[in-house]
């Protein structure tokens, strides 16, 4: 490529032959525009003349907010509906810190583990039927190791079943403005109508952490040990970029591999929503492309979203 560029940088030697040929350090006409071709396909295919992240990020869809602001940045099928997995976890938690702000439940309260719990499958913190926990330990079970035995203690706990508890997570939906989802469950694992989109699990990331901004120091944590077996949380981008304060990652085949990323710098906080990668290598880089991408850029501008006042009782 540095020979192609010769004749761009170089000063021009040209010199008519009498036949209609210029030359170019030695190149004909037809060659040196060739050369000139070439260098300008090279150059409108480089990173550095608008190829954007949008165009590499093969998720489903994806929505990265500037929560600072209230403004989308990028997006892509925002609206598309699709299973919320282990995101549907945020919306639990969501609706167990308002429980706790509300003074129904307390963090140092004992839960009993059912046996419906304790059956529960997927991601699991491996509770026992029959023994007591600590409400806080739950949480925690949850919100770093996406633990759904811990999210169906939880339900049964605030509201005596998971019926209950669920009417109330839709409910809770609809008052935050999440227009196109619908909850089956506590937990997220696959069940018919469970459904979301990209812009319905921003408005509650951003909702859930001005609203409970303690959350993020469950969600920021690299790693969860209860009863001598440690698993890290879910969220690779977590210690690999120190802006990464949360969120939460999710999975069904159905659905693909979803994640929400929080990240902070400066007065900006900046929340990615990325739902239906094909793989979790896939999430974690795709995720990491539009991260990178707006922390370097510092993007302040968007389409504004709209988003209830918070503080509401449910």
């Amino acid at each position: 490529m540095a020979y192609l560029c010769i004749p761009l940088i170089a000063p021009l030697q040209m010199m008519w032959n009498g036949t209609g040929v210029c030359k170019v350090y030695g190149m004909n006409m037809r060659k040196y525009l060739l050369c000139i071709v070439l260098v300008f396909v090279f150059l409108a295919g480089s990173p550095a003349h608008g190829n954007k992240t949008g165009d590499t990020i093969h998720a489903k869809s994806y929505c990265v907010l500037n929560a600072a602001t209230g403004t989308i940045i990028k997006a892509k099928n925002i609206d598309e509906p699709i299973q919320p997995a282990s995101l549907a976890k945020v919306l639990s938690l969501y609706v167990i810190f308002e429980a706790i702000q509300n003074k129904k439940i307390h963090l140092d309260d004992q839960v009993k583990i059912s046996k419906k719990a304790w059956q529960t499958g997927g991601s699991q913190m491996f509770l026992e039927p029959d023994t007591e926990v600590e409400l806080e330990t739950l949480m925690k079970g949850m919100a770093i190791v996406s633990a759904n035995d811990a999210a169906t203690a939880l339900a049964e706990y605030v509201d005596g079943d998971v019926p209950t508890f669920v009417a109330r997570m839709n409910r809770t939906a609809s008052l935050l403005g999440m227009k196109n989802s619908r909850f089956a469950n506590p937990h997220g694992l696959p069940a018919k109508g469970g459904i979301t989109t990209a812009r319905d699990m921003a408005i509650l990331a951003d909702i859930y952490i001005r609203r409970f901004p303690w959350a993020l120091d469950l969600h920021s944590q690299r790693s969860y040990s209860y009863h001598e077996i440690t698993q890290p949380n879910r969220n690779r981008l977590l210690g690999k970029y120190p802006e990464v304060d949360g969120l939460k990652t999710g999975f069904t085949r159905v659905s693909g591999y979803h994640t929400i990323v929080t990240a902070c710098k400066g007065e900006q906080r900046y929340i990615i929503v990325l739902m239906g990668a094909k793989t979790p290598e896939k999430r974690n880089r795709e995720a990491a492309a539009l991260l990178k991408e707006v922390l370097r850029t510092g993007h302040t501008s968007g389409k504004k979203h709209a988003s209830p006042q918070i503080g509401m009782s449910l």
